[in-house]
């Protein structure tokens, strides 16, 4: 014990050595050093950031063995506490005499205690340290400061732990709760809260019966001031008893939004009417137990409730995160903490009518928006004619336009926006806005707000003119503060790329780069950002001749010897920008000419200069390993051969690493013709439908007229582009390509081999584990999307007509999604007997399990939306003998897929996991198509580099879920999984959904 209490106070005496400092003589290094480590504690991580770098300058540290009085009851106070590290009791007692004081509750790290010092009152308990325990304090005085200042972010953040001090406007405090009855606060409570819905009603009554029934000691009578409050729960404590009753919670915060739904609707109450459900000892009360005579559950109702209890769980899970938004958006902005503020922004990220701001206008409107919400249809939102004064956007609900003499000219629904002329001009409104449904939420953006964050942002906007045009946008922003391990503070600021031309852009971040390889995210985030995002403004073909230029550009002006550094430091800069482009491009840079005819020649001056400078020396070696690796060409008939057998024969089983496919890499294609016979030809991947006709006429004879046609075995018909390039990979699962004259295009019909299997493969793969399954399409999974390379997520979001590049890996494991979505119900929908089908349900829950297991998070989603597909779920006779574990099982993993909150869940649980991690790459797609079509790619003429960093940012994803390669299941992989692998890797499939949903129909008629 005692060393771990050395090797602690070792750790951290750097911070404590600066709180021991007095105030005065702190330098702003020193509050630096305070600020960092306070963010770390629970206490704090709630607090205002102004108001901790205050704390920062009056708080001092105080070390206390265990048994030590702090103080005790009725002493008048003179200090502030919070707990560091260690625990305290809390002792009561009735009488003068302190020797029959109860401990009433223990006070843990990260909790605050005695603002009784705002007003002189004799302190209400007293404080024995139950360990070694570390304190913060802060002296009255500057206590009484913070407040005065303060007041707006500390209300509500310095509650003691048991019991709660509001703020009101009677003579800024609320009446003192010794003289509010507990029946009281009961009908406050009742009167502020509307009637609740039968659902939450219910939900309420299974929570209440099931803590009875399983966690009793959580509803009893609490004491405080010595009163008594009845039936009580802590706020604490109902988190950490939800977080351990379903796996659908996945974080305290999610559990705080789920008991809000419950607060909200006057389910359950806080003793002292809080609108906001706090992870904090603080008491909650049941509907149920507001009444003296609650009673306790029957042995039958605690049944019925350990049968509803997951269903309730996951009802409140999908509700949750709604409830938990409006509840940190109808806190006063001055009330937001950080992490709400947080929480926040990420919401804002996904709401298209702000995609066009810049990430710190989104972050400042985090602590402006307003929510509002409106309960009836009809009401007016604001007339035709108003000044304007806010901008809205839709949260939920829709509103009509209406103008004078014309009526409504048009709705707008969930995400669209109004009123945001106002923020720019002093014009009235233009029209009127009615609600158009009952229980409209709005955000809310007054002009004054968001005119202020406009003006803050241009005044930390700096423009770098040429010739009267701005040719590099530069933006200021908090640096973090953080310490060097040299022990010096970082700078408190530095500045980002928000736009520019090409070329300033590359300028600039070689000027500020550090010539040497030091381990710097931030740098190296920056330059990856722009290696690969450079593609979409500044190819190769532009980048190459910039780079020579910059590598041997010389100064003007300087002494001999500042030349010379400067020529060396601008070479070392522009060596290791290189070395990170070639890193990542990797083997694409094969199919440049360009860029391997600079690689080779950069290398060529490189090794010239180090003849005369020898400091380059030391970076050679990486180069030319760099070179040497990208210059040595495989074999092309090895090469083309392997990737023709693995693209186009998958019943190909050899265990050989599955090679990436590239542009140049040839194929052989069938290509279909009107009277369904085919013709193959021999192309590379990336050609282009043009290239693709010429090779069909040089087949066939005649070209003349022909167009090039994809078909879906659903017979949806889609004539290609004479542009659009890498055509075969990008076919739906049993799609088509055909050939015809235009004129015969309406004739073109699917081929029957393109209805797929008229009998399922349940007999063959019921016999295989659903383990070895999971276990085999996890491996091949990998395969495939260990093969996409980053930049291929770039042309699919951009367009690969405009780089004429393939994203043939992309397109692969994109249609290996389908593929196994559509396995899943075609192999049911072929299913006859009934009691077979029921097992197959279960079979696809306990592979989608394993694939959960496996961290396979797109084979997962594949087979969850599979059983969700209509012609799956519409099968109720099915579904109701499925055993009710396989359904709550189920039910959970569905609750993954709830879309709301924009993937909310899904992105919980992705969080919490470590690579490798399989992703479910639709989603990701989703994330990157949003920020392209919500952001213009150039705005006046210069490039908008914030929105490539947010694209670049969402691609980073790609390369953190390979961070670490992922090693198949020994005892799994030594067993012969031969029929596996060939089965998992061959699948089978009808993708036509009408053609499945007839068939369902066949297997269980409408119910009449």
């Amino acid at each position: 014990m005692v060393a771990a209490h050395a090797s602690h106070s070792s750790s951290s005496s750097e911070w404590i050595a600066c709180l021991d400092k007095r105030p005065l003589e702190r330098s702003s290094e020193d509050v630096d050093i305070i600020f960092t480590r306070l963010k770390e504690v629970k206490a704090f991580e709630k607090f205002h950031p102004n108001l901790l770098q205050q704390i920062c300058l009056c708080g001092y540290y105080e070390n206390l063995e265990k048994g030590i009085t702090l103080f005790r009851q009725g002493d008048i106070g003179t200090n502030w506490y919070a707990v560091l590290t260690g625990s305290l009791d809390v002792k009561v007692s009735d009488t003068s005499n302190h020797q029959d004081a109860v401990t009433i509750c223990t006070l843990g790290i990260g909790t605050a205690f005695g603002e009784s010092i705002l007003d002189n009152t004799p302190r209400h308990a007293t404080i024995v340290t139950r360990e070694y325990s570390e304190l913060l304090r802060i002296e009255q005085k500057d206590f009484k400061a913070l407040w005065e200042k303060y007041r707006q972010y500390m209300s509500g953040l310095l509650t003691p732990p048991y019991g709660v001090m509001e703020t009101g406007s009677n003579n800024d405090r609320m009446p003192d709760k010794d003289s509010m009855s507990s029946s009281a606060l009961c009908q406050v409570s009742k009167n502020c809260n509307k009637v609740p819905s039968e659902k939450i009603l219910r939900a309420g009554k299974i929570l209440r019966n099931t803590v009875l029934s399983r966690a009793p000691h959580m509803i009893r009578d609490r004491k405080y001031h010595l009163k008594t409050y009845r039936q009580c729960c802590v706020g604490t404590e109902l988190v950490d008893w939800m977080m351990q009753q379903s796996p659908c919670v996945h974080s305290r915060t999610q559990a705080v939004g789920m008991w809000q739904v419950l607060l909200e609707e006057g389910v359950l109450n806080h003793v002292d009417q809080e609108h906001h459900f706090q992870d904090k000892y603080l008491f909650y009360r049941f509907l149920d137990d507001e009444r003296e005579d609650a009673p306790l559950p029957t042995e039958e109702e605690k049944k019925e409730c350990d049968e509803e209890l997951q269903d309730t769980m996951l009802l409140l899970s999908q509700i949750g995160p709604d409830a938990h938004m409006r509840m940190l958006l109808r806190k006063p902005p001055g009330q937001r903490t950080v992490d709400d503020l947080e929480i926040i922004y990420e919401e804002l990220l996904h709401i298209k009518a702000l995609s066009h701001l810049s990430t710190t206008v989104k972050r400042e409107l985090a602590g402006v928006l307003i929510f509002e919400s409106h309960p009836k249809s009809g009401t007016v939102l604001f007339n035709q004619g108003e000044e304007g004064t806010s901008w809205y956007i839709i949260l939920k609900g829709s509103v009509n336009v209406v103008i004078y003499g014309k009526g409504v000219v048009c709705t707008l629904h969930e995400g669209d926006d109004f009123g945001k002329l106002a923020l720019v001009n002093d014009a009235p409104r233009a029209a009127s806005i009615v609600l158009r449904e009952d229980n409209c939420h709005f955000l809310r953006v007054d002009k004054e707000d968001f005119n202020r964050i406009l003006r803050d942002v241009e005044a930390n906007t700096v423009r770098l003119k040429e010739h009267e045009q701005d040719v590099l946008v530069l933006e200021k922003i908090p640096a973090g503060n953080r310490v060097s391990n040299q022990g010096n503070s970082q700078p408190q600021h530095k500045y980002i790329v928000m736009s520019g031309t090409p070329e300033k852009i590359l300028e600039h971040f070689l000027e500020t780069m550090r010539p040497e390889a030091t381990l710097n995210e931030a740098t190296d985030s920056v330059l990856h950002d722009f290696i690969m995002m450079h593609c979409v403004f500044m190819p190769n073909s532009q980048l190459c001749p910039a780079l020579m230029a910059h590598y041997h550009a010389q100064p003007s002006q300087g002494t001999e010897q500042e030349k010379m550094d400067y020529a060396l430091n601008n070479k070392r800069r522009v060596i290791r920008l290189v070395l990170q482009w070639a890193a990542l491009y990797g083997d694409l840079l094969q199919e440049d000419e360009a860029a391997m005819a600079f690689l080779e020649e950069f290398y060529v001056s490189v090794s010239d200069d180090t003849r005369m400078i020898a400091a380059l020396k030391e970076q050679l070696p990486e180069l030319e390993k760099i070179v040497n690796q990208v210059s040595e060409e495989p074999k092309a008939s090895q090469k083309k051969h392997k990737v023709l057998l693995q693209l186009f024969n998958t019943s190909d089983d050899r265990a050989q690493k599955r090679q990436p496919i590239r542009g140049s890499d040839e194929v052989l294609f069938k290509v279909y013709c009107i009277d369904q016979t085919y013709t193959t030809i021999r192309v590379p991947v990336s050609s282009s439908v043009k290239e693709v006709i010429s090779a069909v006429a040089d087949k066939l004879g005649s070209g003349e007229g022909l167009i090039i046609v994809k078909m879906s075995s659903g017979g949806e018909k889609v004539v290609l582009r004479p542009h659009d390039v890498s055509v075969f990979t990008t076919l739906s699962v049993n799609g088509r390509l055909f050939a015809c004259p235009r004129d015969q295009f309406d004739s073109l019909a699917p081929l029957p081999e393109q209805e797929g299997p008229s009998t399922g493969t349940v007999g063959t793969f019921e016999m295989m584990s659903s383990k070895d399954l999971a276990h085999q399409m996890t491996i091949y999974d990998w395969e495939l999307f260990n093969c996409v390379h980053e930049l291929e997520l770039i042309y699919h979001t951009f367009g690969r007509h405009n780089f004429k590049k393939t994203t043939a890996n992309l397109d692969l494991f994109l249609r290996r999604f389908n593929e196994i979505q559509f396995w899943v119900v075609t192999e049911i929908c072929l299913c006859s007997q009934l009691s077979k089908r029921v097992q197959l349900l279960k079979k696809y829950i306990k592979i989608a399990a394993h694939c959960k297991e496996y961290k396979n998070l797109n084979s997962f989603f594949a087979i969850i939306m599979g059983l969700s597909n209509v012609a799956v779920s519409r099968l109720s006779l099915t579904w109701e003998k499925l055993p009710s574990k396989f359904k709550k099982i189920y039910a959970e993993f569905e609750s993954l897929m709830d879309p709301s909150r924009n993937h909310r869940a899904y992105r919980l649980t992705v969080a919490k996991l470590d690579p490798p991690i399989i992703p479910f790459m639709p989603l990701l797609i989703k994330d990157m198509t949003f920020t392209h079509e919500g952001n213009k790619t150039f705005t006046d003429n210069l490039v908008n580099f914030e929105k490539m960093r947010m694209i670049a940012n969402t691609v980073r994803t790609v390369k953190f879920c390979r961070s670490q390669s992922f090693n198949p299941d020994a005892a799994l992989t030594n067993k012969n999984h031969q029929d596996v692998r060939s089965y998992v890797r061959q699948l089978n499939v009808i993708d036509n959904q009408r053609t499945l949903s007839q068939m369902s129909h066949r297997l269980e008629p409408r119910r009449a």
